[in-house]
C-alpha cells in the first residue's frame, strides 16, 4: 500500500508538473481554445464511458447541470485562458501564476455562507503569496532585471485561477455525482463544448490548417490527453481516497517547481534569480496556507476538484 501510495503521488507530481510545458508545445501550432476543446472532449468521453462500464450510476439531469457550470468555470475560464496565455508567456511562469489558485479559494471560501474564515497564518500566507507574484511579474526594476512579460497574458493568468477557484467553491455545494472520476469526465465534456463554442466565435477554425500543425504540437496534445487528463486525474482520484490530506496537497507546491525546471531544461526558458526567488516565495506561501488548514476528511464533492489547473 505504501509503495502504491508514493508511486501515485510521484506520478501526480511529475505528470501535472509537466502539463504546462505540454500546453506550450501544443499551442505553438494548434489554436489555444481548440487544443483544450479536443483534449477534454477525448478525455471526458473516455472517463464517462469507463465509469459507466465500471458500474457508476447514470448521472441525473441535476448532476449534468452542476458539472456543466463547474466545467465551464474550470476548463474554459481556467484551463482555456492558460492555453491562450502560453502563446506569449513561458510555461514555468504560467505554472507559478496558477499556483495562486489556493489564495483565491481561501478568499472565496471566506465569503461563502457558512464558509471557513482564514486564520492569521492563512492571511500571512496570502500576503506573502501575492507579494511573490508581484516580484515575479511586476516592473523589472524591482528585481534589477530587464525581464518583462506580455501584459495581456499576465492578466489572463491572474483571472484563470479566479475562475478555477470560483468553480471549485460552487462545486462544494452543488449536486455533483458521487464518483470523482465520473464527475471529472462530465466536467470535461461540458467544458469541451464551451471551448468549441468560444473557439468558433473567435475564429480559430477559420485560420486552421491541419498541415501546419507540427509534430511537437500533436505530441503535446496527445500527452495532455493521456498523461495530463487521464493518468493525472486517475492518480488524483485514487489519492483522494487513500492519501492523508497534507500529503495529497503537496502537489500544489511541487508541480510549479517541476514546471519551471522542465521549461528551463526542455524549452530553454529563462531561469534567473528573480524567477528562483519568486518561486520560493509563492511556493512557500502555498505551503503556509495548506498547513494552516485543519487536517480533516474531505467530502467527495470537495475532493472532486483539484486546487490547481492542470
Amino acid at each position: 500500500m505504501k509503495t502504491k501510495l508514493w508511486t501515485a503521488l510521484l506520478a501526480l507530481w511529475i505528470v501535472w508538473g509537466s502539463t504546462y510545458l505540454a500546453i506550450r508545445f501544443a499551442v505553438e501550432t494548434i489554436p489555444p481554445f481548440l487544443h483544450s476543446a479536443l483534449r477534454f472532449l477525448v478525455s471526458g468521453m473516455i472517463l464517462v464511458l469507463w465509469r459507466r462500464a465500471a458500474g457508476d450510476a447514470i448521472p441525473t439531469k441535476s448532476n449534468w447541470k452542476a458539472t456543466a457550470v463547474v466545467g465551464v468555470f474550470l476548463l474554459l475560464g481556467g484551463n482555456g485562458l492558460v492555453g491562450l496565455a502560453e502563446k506569449n508567456v513561458p510555461s514555468g511562469i504560467a505554472a507559478l501564476m496558477i499556483t495562486t489558485s489556493p489564495f483565491w479559494l481561501v478568499l472565496f471560501e471566506s465569503f461563502r455562507s457558512g464558509g471557513t474564515k482564514p486564520s492569521l497564518q492563512t492571511i500571512l500566507g496570502l500576503i506573502l503569496g501575492f507579494g511573490g507574484v508581484f516580484l515575479l511579474v511586476g516592473p523589472g526594476e524591482i528585481a534589477g532585471t530587464n525581464q518583462t512579460f506580455d501584459r495581456f497574458s499576465i492578466i489572463l493568468l491572474i483571472f484563470s485561477p479566479i475562475f478555477w477557484a470560483a468553480g471549485s467553491i460552487y462545486a462544494r455545494g452543488a449536486d455533483m455525482p458521487k464518483s470523482v472520476l465520473m464527475s471529472t469526465g462530465m466536467q470535461m465534456l461540458a467544458g469541451s463544448a464551451a471551448l468549441f463554442f468560444v473557439s468558433a466565435v473567435v475564429g480559430e477554425w477559420t485560420h486552421l490548417n491541419f498541415a501546419d500543425i507540427s509534430a511537437r504540437s500533436w505530441f503535446g496534445l496527445l500527452y495532455l490527453i493521456t498523461f495530463g487528463s487521464l493518468i493525472g486525474f486517475v492518480s488524483y482520484g485514487w489519492l483522494v481516497q487513500n492519501a492523508p490530506v497534507p500529503l495529497l496537497s503537496t502537489y500544489a507546491y511541487v508541480n510549479p517547481v517541476v514546471a519551471v525546471f522542465l521549461g528551463w531544461l526542455l524549452a530553454g526558458e529563462e531561469l534567473n534569480a528573480r524567477v528562483a526567488v519568486a518561486s520560493a516565495v509563492i511556493v512557500g506561501a502555498v505551503a503556509l496556507i495548506n498547513f494552516s488548514k485543519k487536517v480533516k476528511v474531505v467530502s467527495k464533492n470537495e475532493a472532486a476538484i483539484p486546487e490547481e489547473i492542470e
